[in-house]
């Protein structure tokens, strides 16, 4: 049986942060919710402390390569509709 992993990094601008307690407030919702929605990890992996940019990593694993590959496209759609956030630019990367 084949493992499908795939990762999806999004660099994201925090657009309503006035301050880097926002800017965490408005990822750490993007986060929780990524994670209670979907069986994923999820991590802020640079820009902590910058005050408007992000980059967020997503890691999905499974044992079909269209379903891990069409869920972290689902992700990133929600986070292009996500309040107060940015989608610069998102990339999935299957290994």
């Amino acid at each position: 049986m084949a493992t499908a992993l795939g990762v999806l990094h999004l660099d994201v601008v925090v657009s309503d942060a006035m301050s880097l307690k926002d800017k965490r407030r408005i990822v750490k919702s993007f986060l929780d919710r990524t994670r209670a929605r979907h069986n994923v990890s999820v991590a802020l992996v640079e820009g902590a402390d910058s005050l408007r940019r992000a980059t967020l990593a997503v890691a999905m694993i499974g044992s079909d390569l269209r379903y891990v590959q069409g869920g972290l496209q689902k992700i990133a759609n929600a986070a292009e509709e996500h309040r107060g956030m940015v989608v610069v630019s998102s990339d999935i990367e299957m290994l």
